[in-house]
């Protein structure tokens, strides 16, 4: 690891001046930690960010629920209104690591964290997604990576609550100097889909700041497949959010992680649920919607029906 001036300012201008000068934010420490170790990345200076005031509360207003940034992941996991209004999300975030982990991860670094590819976090490998010119993982050992893409690179997004806030249509809202600006979880990750250098589309010194869930009365539902029973990273997870009124679904929103480098959902998929009455056979064409422009490489296609069998079980769990 180099050396670093390490800061604890005490108001987002001063995190964010200290920032703009090849500044990193130091919020939980989980995943920015392990890479200044193994000299994946480095900082001039450390900002710690954790005792900014008021970013570590949840909040519901008449039309949202805000959850601040430094919220960490055990609190949204246990947040007794946020289980019973968004359980999606509170399914998600107890997915995330181990206990331990999830005491000190907060959600803003969940949804900022970098790549797990293995060719990535190798400190002596220089892969496309560093400065090379290749995506090793193309050829070499691909079990864990993306069945869709726009780029060369083939490196899935692992943020739990991202698959989970995508379907329930929340933003993220971004300090940018002197501006604060709402993303939705799609246009947070929009860069990584055509740009095999980006995991996501913050600037260096962005700040997260909240994330916003708007109330829409949905049922919403995460599962996710891994090797083992926990403290383990999805093979395949969705996220699934809709309106059921006598029956019938509306506001219908699929999202599959693990995939994709981007949370990735598809339009059709839930336009053709929208107004109809969930059966099997309806949410075996919605998964197979989703998963139409699926490309395999040669040790992943394990994940397509593994990634069909989740879509329909995450659906048929908002009938419940």
């Amino acid at each position: 690891m180099k050396s670093f001036q390490y800061v604890a300012p005490h108001s987002i201008e001063s995190a964010l001046s200290y920032a703009s000068e090849q500044g990193r934010y130091l919020g939980g420490g989980i995943d920015l930690l392990g890479e200044l170790k193994e000299y994946i990345a480095e900082a001039k200076t450390l900002v710690n960010i954790k005792e900014l005031p008021g970013t570590a509360a949840v909040t519901s207003s008449a039309d949202s629920w805000t959850i601040g940034m430094n919220v960490t992941i055990t609190e949204i996991a246990q947040h007794p209104e946020l289980r019973k209004a968004l359980p999606g999300l509170c399914e998600a975030a107890a997915e995330v690591g181990s206990p331990q982990i999830r005491n000190v991860a907060t959600i803003a670094g969940n949804l900022a964290q970098h790549s797990r590819c293995w060719y990535y976090r190798h400190r002596d490998i220089n892969c496309l997604k560093k400065t090379g010119d290749m995506c090793h993982a193309q050829n070499g050992e691909n079990r864990y990576h993306s069945l869709f893409t726009g780029n060369p690179c083939i490196s899935p997004v692992v943020s739990n609550l991202a698959i989970a806030l995508a379907a329930l249509d929340a933003q993220v809202i971004v300090r940018r100097g002197n501006e604060d600006m709402p993303m939705s979880i799609a246009q947070f990750y929009s860069r990584a889909w055509d740009n095999p250098k980006a995991h996501n589309s913050l600037e260096p010194a962005d700040l997260i700041l909240r994330v916003q869930i708007p109330h829409r009365e949905r049922k919403s539902a995460y599962l996710q497949v891994s090797d083992r029973a926990s403290f383990d990273w999805a093979l395949v997870s969705c996220a699934a959010a809709a309106k059921v009124d006598g029956g019938k679904l509306s506001q219908v929103r699929i999202v599959l992680g693990q995939v994709s480098p981007v949370p990735y959902q598809v339009r059709a998929a839930n336009e053709f649920l929208e107004g109809k009455t969930l059966t099997d056979e309806a949410a075996s064409q919605a998964a197979d919607l989703v998963l139409k422009e699926a490309k395999p490489v040669a040790q992943n296609g394990y994940k397509v029906p593994l990634a069909h069998a989740l879509i329909r079980r995450a659906l048929a769990r908002l009938k419940a």
